[in-house]
Parts: structure tokens; C-alpha cells; sequence
């Protein structure tokens, strides 16, 4: 990946210091990510929903990749964060590097599907991994709440 600095001269981020304003724009662009996903859910419920014209084919892979997983389940952050967490996500998601753009871009994913976006209820995640949770979660109908939540207030 190649960035452009001021007047599209390239940048090499190895040799740059984090920015404050990279770091906000990066946080305008979780923000807007999941308050977009949220009003979604809102209005459909996530059991109806598709993330991706691949849903199909991530579900199928991360079931098979994570047997083990638990969509009702808290997330465990440092067992994702693991040595050997890392190393299989690491696959799963490189595995999409042409198919879905932005795959390993940072997100932010709730820990558990019954709360909603909070400070101490989300990790820092790439895109995939997001999609591949709630991909889930939706499956399960476990993000319906959501929907009917939103439909019980508008009235």
C-alpha cells in the first residue's frame, strides 16, 4: 500500500510518527462505520440482513475455521489477541485480500451481541473479522433485538 503525503508525494508509514489527525480521521471513519451499521439494524432485522455479496462463503469459511465459536458468546479479546488467536485470524482474513475491499481496514466489534455500542462493551478489530462475527450473529438472529427495539420506540 502506497500513502501520499502533501501534494501526493509518497510517504513511507515505517518512517512516520502516528498523527493525531490520522488517528482522527481514523475515528470519524469507526464512528461513522458503526452508526451506519447500527441504523441498519434498526430498520432490518439482522437475521434478513447481508453485509457483503459474500456472506454466504464467509459464514461457511469462519465456521469451519472457528468451530469453536459462540455467537452469543463475550468475545475474548486476549484469545483473539493471542499468539496462536492472531495467526488463524491472520489466515481467515488474508484470505479476502482481493475479494473484499477494505478487509483489513480497523473497525471497533461489540464483545456481546445483547449490548449496544459502548466504550467498555467493544474491541478494535479489521473489517473481517467484524463481518465474520456478526455475519453470525446475524444468522443467529441474535442482532434482531435491534430492529424490534426500534420498531417498539417509533411508536
Amino acid at each position: 500500500m502506497s500513502l501520499a503525503g502533501p501534494g501526493g508525494a509518497p510517504i513511507n508509514p515505517e518512517d512516520t510518527e502516528n498523527s493525531e489527525q490520522i488517528e482522527q480521521a481514523f475515528a470519524v471513519k469507526v464512528v461513522q462505520h458503526i452508526e451506519t451499521y447500527w441504523k441498519i439494524l434498526e430498520k432490518v432485522p439482522g437475521s434478513k440482513l447481508r453485509l457483503t455479496k459474500f456472506d454466504d462463503e464467509i459464514y461457511e469459511h469462519f465456521k469451519k475455521e472457528f468451530p469453536e465459536f459462540d455467537a452469543k458468546a463475550t468475545l475474548d479479546e486476549d484469545e483473539m489477541k493471542s499468539k496462536e488467536g492472531k495467526e488463524r485470524w491472520r489466515t481467515f482474513i488474508n484470505a479476502y485480500d482481493k475479494k473484499i475491499d477494505d478487509f483489513n481496514f480497523g473497525t471497533v466489534i461489540r464483545t456481546n451481541p445483547k449490548f449496544e455500542y459502548g466504550e467498555n462493551e467493544t474491541i478494535f478489530a479489521v473489517r473481517m473479522q467484524f463481518y465474520a462475527i456478526e455475519i453470525a450473529r446475524n444468522r443467529e438472529g441474535l442482532n434482531d433485538w435491534i430492529h424490534e427495539k426500534a420498531q417498539a420506540e417509533s411508536k
